[in-house]
């Protein structure tokens, strides 16, 4: 049992030096627009298209942000309401109408999605053709959700970083609700998760293939979008904000070679509540194994990656009365410490305490479980449910 050990925790404290050296400095949080945008003597026309599903709840403070934007340019608002069935688009109106903001605001219908489709893609994809008849001059479309509540200054801030670095694509991933013991646990990993699975530095490195984006807030350069083949190229992309930085990556505009950025932020903040666990577990499973590309082999080797890489750490140390190997112990400790060390940036974006990072092992089984969950809804043919519609069903 000794061997066993000491090859396990040695192969853990292994991939936590490479996680820690050669993964892009993913665990870093220094990817951020700067604090204030610079003055300029052109600012390009912007259209905000926020595609709205059974949003009422939340559409009336998103909406009161976004006209409170002190973009010094032409900015116009357009919320595409995706066949809700409570009041999104009346709310969404109202909260115009109760603003003194002279930001154009217009609220349209939108249709059921063709086959083929997801609902939020064909919600865009409607917005955007709209856009074009009745803003012509609009240079970049801003996509954000309908939960999204902004810093009043962050349009100015996204363009004044895709123009100085002359950006096809610029996007942030806003700071997400984590009031819950729930969402303490699990929110912060997820933010971390992700930008393993896509370092920022990578993303925005012209050299590297790596290609990410946060749907929450994704500015786009128009003429890119249309390069790339507009949204119609990724119109069945569950994963859409990803798929679209890898489209615009690679056939983006080509005197850039489609630049990609990726930002975090704590000043733009998502205010849709989790409601715990179950919340947390529907939102990661409904897409969990589509990242896999619905791979048994990918789903397996993921979940034997997922269980040596963090819970063998702390399984050699709790396990040392039985394998009494001190360098299993060693080598256990070692890459926890490096595992803890790895999240604390993140922890410190969401304001928390340092005691909570060596409680990653625990998220990330729980988080191995929601992607399992995610492959057997696939196998059953039932996908994932999101807001009322059925996705990723085999």
């Amino acid at each position: 049992m000794a061997g066993y050990a000491l090859f396990l925790s040695s192969v853990a404290l292994a991939a936590w030096i490479y996680l820690l050296l050669f993964r892009g400095n993913f665990w870093r949080v220094g990817e951020t627009l700067p604090r204030e945008a610079a003055r300029r003597d052109r600012w390009p026309s912007v259209v905000a298209i926020i595609p709205a599903r059974n949003e009422a709840l939340v559409i009336n403070n998103t909406v009161k942000a976004l006209l409170k934007q002190d973009y010094p340019g032409n900015f116009k608002i357009m919320v595409v309401d995706d066949q809700s069935r409570d009041r999104t688009g009346r709310v969404a109106m109202r909260a115009a109408e109760a603003s003194d903001s002279s930001i154009g605001f217009s609220v349209m219908s939108g249709s059921a999605p063709p086959s083929g489709w997801t609902g939020k893609l064909w919600a865009l994809s409607q917005g955007i053709s709209t856009t074009e008849k009745a803003s012509p001059d609009a240079e970049y479309y801003w996509f954000t959700d309908a939960d999204i509540v902004h810093s009043k200054s962050c349009l100015r801030r996204l363009i004044q970083k895709a123009e100085d670095g002359d950006h096809d694509l610029v996007s942030l991933m806003v700071k997400l609700e984590s009031r819950g013991i729930w969402e303490l646990l699990l929110i912060p990993p997820f933010v971390y998760f992700f930008k393993k699975l896509y370092p920022f530095e990578w993303i925005s490195n012209p050299k590297k293939k790596t290609a990410g984006a946060a749907g929450g807030c994704l500015l786009i350069r128009r003429n890119a979008l249309e390069n790339a083949g507009g949204i119609d190229s990724i119109k069945n992309a569950l994963i859409d904000d990803c798929s679209l930085a890898d489209r615009i990556k690679k056939f983006g505009r080509p005197e850039t070679g489609g630049r990609v950025w990726l930002g975090l932020t704590a000043r733009s903040r998502s205010i849709r509540p989790y409601n715990g666990l179950r919340g947390i577990w529907r939102m990661v499973a409904r897409s969990a194994y589509t990242q896999l590309d619905h791979s048994p082999l990918k789903l397996l080797g993921t979940v034997i990656g997922m269980l040596v890489i963090y819970l063998t750490p702390p399984l050699a140390i709790f396990t040392y009365p039985l394998h009494q190997s001190l360098l299993a112990l060693e080598a256990g400790a070692l890459a926890w410490l490096i595992m803890a060390y790895t999240f604390w940036p993140t922890l410190r974006l969401y304001s928390l305490p340092f005691w909570l990072a060596p409680s990653l092992p625990l998220a990330a089984a729980l988080y191995t479980l929601m992607t399992i969950d995610s492959a057997f809804a696939h196998w059953r043919g039932k996908g994932g449910q999101w807001k009322g519609r059925t996705q990723a069903a085999h």
